[in-house]
């Protein structure tokens, strides 16, 4: 049945999209990756990065490679392969590293869909609007995730823009283009500032890669992933409860930063204490690994780390928004604390004592012993349980007529 109304057949136009199509469980992955490159590119033709900035990043990757291992206490495999890229690929890539965290949320979704009102005649604007709301959470979970992967590949110098584990692979991202505006912005000489990257960036996949942080780290982002799919699932609710009046619809889905804005419920905010006490103890390390390796390979080292710290402590929405979706707290009072936790580590055990963060999964720290470095470091001395099993039982202690001074 045809429509004269720019509005309804507009609905219709979606449905078609992202609820009766062949692939359309897609949908919101298709929508994430158009958006989130629109936004990183500013809607422009994305060029290749230029060939000399990579032979460069080449080249430092080598320099950062051999200091790396030796200030982590860990050696490569193989040798990891710095890879430029431009920020709608950084963008791309981010969403492919981010898809199963995604994909949670949107199968948990589709689980529990809100019940559509019966819809029979396609001129039904109150069953067409009902029936929009409710396939409409999934895309907006892909709009949501590919708009904060879109602006923070504007920002992003590397790969580990939030310190959460990529999939494993051969290379590591670096973003030339940003890096030559943060050495520019700052004053800073750009090669210098390239190494500095590399240095980061591979000391991040160091950590990041070892199986028990990366385990874990997951496990507690996926603990948080019923909760955004709740949170979603409100909006797709909220959205079907204005079925009956078009109007009211229309001004919801007017403004697109609202809409989105709205999912971070306070709720969602309050993020998990484990989650946030060990990604800012990985971000912590890694700055301080960086700046100590820099203090040695470059000139400007000083300027360089004052930089990079008013860098992160940027209040960026782009961060923000990014970091909310996965639990993350990435604000000045979280790297100041995990500044202080590593500071507070080698005053008492030197850099030995900082380097069995990622020895054993029994060493991660807990939220509490974030504030109390001293805590950690007794803990981590304490012989493991498995250990004291191992100890004399009752039947192997000396006997009455065994005891000393008898």
């Amino acid at each position: 049945m045809a429509t004269n109304d720019p509005f309804q057949g507009l609905l219709q136009d979606l449905l078609r999209v992202i609820g009766g199509a062949p692939g359309a469980q897609q949908a919101w992955l298709d929508a994430a990756r158009s958006l989130a490159h629109g936004v990183a590119t500013d809607g422009e033709q994305e060029t290749n990065p230029d060939p000399i900035a990579r032979i460069r990043f080449e080249e430092l990757g080598r320099v950062a490679e051999l200091h790396v291992a030796d200030a982590t206490g860990f050696t490569f495999d193989r040798s990891p392969a710095f890879e430029p890229v431009g920020r709608g690929t950084w963008a791309l890539r981010a969403l492919d590293a981010w898809a199963p965290t995604v994909g949670r949320i949107v199968e948990a979704q589709r689980a529990n869909p809100p019940t559509p009102a019966p819809f029979e005649d396609p001129g039904d604007v109150e069953a067409l609007l009902a029936r929009f709301a409710g396939t409409l959470g999934p895309v907006l979970v892909g709009m949501q995730f590919g708009s904060a992967a879109g602006h923070l590949a504007q920002r992003a110098l590397g790969q580990f823009a939030l310190p959460l584990p990529w999939p494993e692979s051969t290379s590591i991202l670096v973003v030339p283009d940003n890096v030559h505006r943060f050495a520019e912005e700052w004053s800073l000489p750009e090669d210098e500032t390239r190494l500095w990257v590399c240095l980061r960036e591979l000391t991040a996949q160091t950590v990041l890669g070892r199986p028990h942080v990366a385990a874990r780290i997951r496990e507690l982002v996926d603990s948080l992933t019923l909760d955004m799919a709740a949170t979603h699932q409100g909006l797709a609710e909220r959205l079907g409860d204005q079925a009956g009046d078009p109007e009211a619809l229309q001004r919801i889905l007017s403004d697109p930063e609202a809409l989105l804005a709205d999912l971070l419920t306070p709720g969602q905010r309050r993020t998990s204490e484990d989650l946030v006490a060990l990604t800012t103890v990985v971000a912590s390390y890694v700055d301080h690994v960086t700046r100590s390796l820099a203090t040695t390979l470059v000139g400007a080292a000083a300027p360089l780390g004052e930089a990079w710290y008013r860098y992160r402590i940027e209040e960026s929405a782009a961060e923000e928004a990014a970091a909310v979706l996965f639990g993350l707290d990435l604000s000045r009072r979280q790297v100041d604390r995990g500044a202080a936790f590593i500071r507070g580590v080698v005053e008492r055990a030197g850099e030995g004592g900082v380097q069995k963060l990622w020895n054993d999964p029994r060493h991660l720290p807990t939220p509490a012993e974030v504030d109390a470095p001293g805590l950690w470091l007794e803990r981590i001395s304490l012989p493991d349980l498995d250990d004291l099993d191992e100890l004399p039982g009752d039947d192997e202690l000396p006997g009455d007529d065994e005891l000393p001074g008898e």
